[in-house]
């Protein structure tokens, strides 16, 4: 068979753990058999992200940038006991928070719904997306610890040499201290890609901040998503007959569990991260969601969005086989094959991509899927390991 051509290369970015033997078997087994794959290639496992000083990352970002489409595998992020098993040179900061900053843009979430799977929550009858803002916030904070007694004050210095001051706090002993900040350019990019994908896809649009405790920085959020929507997007929402809303976080989750889904929910970066895990789980596992980082400039980076699988990469290391769900991750392989075909004009490797969907689909309704679905699936299931998933995919494709 004849392999489907590619004219520009996708951005390839490499992971940890277990994630990174499925990003392996994936390609030996359900892309490279079919397509003359051309990629950037970037090793963003925490080994290599040491070496380079974290600069493999940035080289990443700036390759989606050149190219426009990348695809990203799970990556750890190091925290104390991670840089001791590692030995790393520094407790370096999340490579998504790193490209997401570098980037800008917003992140979609959804989860991938399979017949046979039940959500968790009975009424939910449709996917609900997470709009994720993707820069600043605690992503890129700068934080100290206080040894004592001391004032803390948060000081803004202006070209000008003026200055504006406020009052953190008076420590009486040790305590913790975190700097935040985020830009209005960054914001507004982010109610625009929202209000835009709402209009794309006919969706009520959802945003929560927490304005009444945060009357400055959310207050911000709030305002410039409003003032945004009515100069711009109001006409556009009602002659579509969809609707944009704000309400507060505490009440959105309320609100969110009593609906029937079928909405964009848009967040500020946390809120996102937290509330993308709680949908996954609830229509099925984390590993069945897509995840794509659009930037305001037209750029898109595809990847899974769930961790390393550390428990299941352990087991691999004794030799032992494991039943880790790899769906996620093909998922941001086809998003990015397709995305790369359309920019391209490539529409078979579009349509690859749509086939190897639903193939994956079709395998898991036929009752063959791995282990964390099989206790929820509705009817025969038979557990496979992530081989045999594969392969069972394969027969279809």
């Amino acid at each position: 068979m004849q392999k489907i051509q590619m004219k520009t290369p996708l951005v390839e970015m490499d992971g940890d753990e277990m994630t990174r033997i499925l990003w392996q078997m994936i390609k030996d087994t359900l892309l490279l058999p079919y397509i003359d794959l051309k990629t950037e290639y970037y090793d963003l496992g925490l080994p290599h992200r040491d070496e380079t000083g974290d600069q493999v990352t940035v080289d990443a970002a700036n390759a989606i940038k050149k190219y426009g489409v990348g695809v990203k595998c799970a990556t750890i992020t190091p925290n104390s006991q991670r840089m001791e098993e590692y030995k790393l040179h520094s407790m370096w900061k999340s490579p998504n928070a790193t490209i997401r900053a570098i980037l800008d843009g917003t992140v979609f979430r959804a989860p991938i719904m399979v017949r046979g799977i039940e959500p968790y929550i009975r009424g939910w009858q449709a996917p609900i997306t997470i709009a994720r803002h993707a820069y600043g916030d605690i992503y890129k904070a700068t934080e100290l610890k206080v040894p004592g007694p001391g004032r803390a004050e948060l000081v803004f210095t202006a070209e000008d040499g003026s200055e504006q001051r406020a009052l953190i706090h008076d420590f009486q002993g040790a305590g913790i201290l975190q700097g935040m900040h985020n830009t209005a350019a960054s914001i507004t990019s982010f109610a625009r890609a929202c209000f835009n994908f709402a209009l794309d896809t006919k969706q009520d649009l959802w945003f929560s901040t927490k304005d009444t405790i945060s009357k400055t920085y959310d207050h911000s959020f709030k305002d410039i998503f409003a003032e945004l929507y009515e100069k711009e997007y109001r006409q556009a929402f009602e002659d579509a007959g969809i609707e944009y809303f704000y309400t507060l976080i505490d009440d959105a989750v309320a609100r969110v569990i009593r609906s029937k889904g079928g909405f964009i929910w848009a967040c500020k970066n946390y809120d996102g991260d937290v509330m993308s895990d709680m949908v996954a789980t609830v229509f099925g596992s984390l590993s069945m969601m897509t995840s794509v980082l659009v930037s305001p400039e037209g750029n898109y980076e595809y990847e899974a969005a769930h961790g390393t699988v550390t428990r299941h990469y352990y087991r691999y290391l004794k030799g032992e086989t494991t039943s880790t769900n790899p769906v996620a991750t093909i998922y941001a392989w086809t998003g990015a094959l397709r995305k790369r075909g359309q920019l391209d004009g490539l529409p078979e490797l579009s349509a690859f991509a749509d086939k190897l969907d639903k193939a994956v689909m079709d395998t898991i309704e036929s009752g063959v899927m791995t282990g964390d679905l099989a206790s929820q699936f509705q009817g025969q299931a038979q557990s496979v390991h992530t081989q045999g998933f594969l392969n069972a995919v394969a027969e279809r494709l």
